[in-house]
């Protein structure tokens, strides 16, 4: 399959909640490196995590474009959208956009991880000033503390 209907097949999967299908396009010991979430590694630890979706919203919207391959890599921008089902949300249709990087294997995906705007994706649930504070802060912490940034700091 080439990475054009990779990518679509992983968006229609992950936006139904079909675990098994999205499991498919990934290797035995692929990773779901969700942005919320964290990575999830193993068929088993990916459906979970893909469960994690319906706990928080529903009727998902996800649309990919741009999907460019170089050798084993791959990216595409998107677009994301559901109604929050967390209570101080009211019901709120959330949007943001992003990148995700695929790193492949053959025709399967061994890690997939993304880029996109978490405050704003939290602020439209209602997320208060503060816990939107501690998340961001934790996050750079994490970054931080990550030999890749050493230069940085």
């Amino acid at each position: 399959m080439d990475f054009a209907e990779l990518v679509s097949r992983f968006a229609t999967a992950a936006a139904s909640g079909d675990g098994d299908a999205l499991t498919e396009l990934f290797t035995p010991d692929g990773t779901y490196d969700d942005y919320f979430f964290g990575p999830s590694t193993g068929h088993e630890a990916i459906k979970a995590m893909l469960a994690h979706f319906a706990e928080g919203g529903r009727n998902f919207r996800w649309e990919f474009f741009d999907p460019v391959r170089s050798g084993d890599i791959g990216y595409a921008s998107y677009r994301f959208s559901f109604d929050s089902t967390l209570p101080a949300a009211k019901g709120a249709r959330v949007v943001f956009d992003g990148i995700g990087r695929f790193a492949l294997e053959g025709d399967r995906i061994r890690r997939y991880s993304e880029v996109f705007d978490r405050g704003m994706a939290l602020a439209q649930q209602a997320f208060e000033p503060e816990r939107l504070r501690k998340i961001a802060l934790r996050y750079a912490d994490a970054l931080k503390a990550s030999p890749e940034w050493m230069d940085h700091l």
